[in-house]
C-alpha cells in the first residue's frame, strides 16, 4: 500500500471531495451518469481539473458517488435509532432514505449492469453495508414489540427495491406503496 493511500486526508481535502461527490450525485440524478464533467464542475463550483485530480476516470467518480451514498445511508440507521422515538419510526425514516437512494439510482442501473468489471463489487458493497443496518432496525422494532419478528432484512430491501422499480406511470406512487408496506409490518397481536 502506498504512503499516500494510508495517509488520512486533510480536513479541507475531505470537504472538497464531499462537495464534488454531492455535486456529481446531483448531476447524475438530473442528467444521468454520462453527464459532462463540466456540468459536475459547475455544480461544485470548481474547474474540471479539480474533479480529475480527485477522480481520474468517470468510473472512479461513479464508484465514489455510489459508495459515498451507501455509507451515508448506513450511518443514518444507527443515528435514527439513537434519536429516540420508536424503533418502528426509525425503521420507517430509514426506509424512506433507502427509497430516496433507490429512486436516484436509475441512472446508475445501466452502469451497474454493464460489462465493465470495475463495477462488479458495488452490489456486494451495497449488501455488506446496508443489510446489517436494516437488520438492526428490524431487530430493534421487533424487540420493542412494534413489528412482526419474522421480517427478513434482505426480503424487505428487495421488496422495497421492487416497489421503487415499478414506476414509470404518473398514477404509480412508489413512496405510498412503501409506506403501506412498512405500516403492514406492525405487530397486530
Amino acid at each position: 500500500m502506498s504512503t499516500e493511500a494510508r495517509k488520512p486526508k486533510r480536513a479541507d481535502a475531505q470537504r472538497n471531495e464531499e462537495t464534488l461527490l454531492t455535486a456529481a450525485a446531483t448531476v447524475f440524478v438530473a442528467s444521468g451518469v454520462e453527464a459532462p464533467i463540466r456540468d459536475i464542475a459547475a455544480e461544485a463550483g470548481v474547474g474540471t481539473a479539480t474533479i480529475y485530480r480527485h477522480f481520474p476516470t468517470r468510473a472512479d467518480l461513479i464508484l465514489a458517488v455510489y459508495r459515498h451514498q451507501v455509507d451515508a445511508l448506513a450511518e443514518a440507521g444507527p443515528a435514527l435509532l439513537a434519536n429516540g422515538g420508536s424503533p418502528h419510526a426509525a425503521l420507517g425514516r430509514w426506509i424512506s432514505l433507502f427509497v430516496d437512494f433507490l429512486v436516484t439510482k436509475h441512472g446508475l442501473a445501466g452502469v451497474l449492469q454493464s460489462d465493465d468489471p470495475c463495477f462488479d463489487p458495488l452490489h456486494s458493497y451495497f449488501l455488506d453495508h446496508l443489510l446489517p443496518v436494516c437488520s438492526a432496525l428490524l431487530e430493534a422494532a421487533a424487540a420493542a414489540g412494534e413489528i412482526r419478528a419474522d421480517v427478513d432484512a434482505y426480503e424487505l430491501m428487495r421488496g422495497v427495491g421492487g416497489l421503487c422499480a415499478g414506476g414509470g406511470n404518473a398514477r404509480y406512487d412508489a413512496r405510498r406503496l412503501v409506506e403501506i408496506l412498512i405500516a403492514g409490518l406492525r405487530e397486530t397481536g
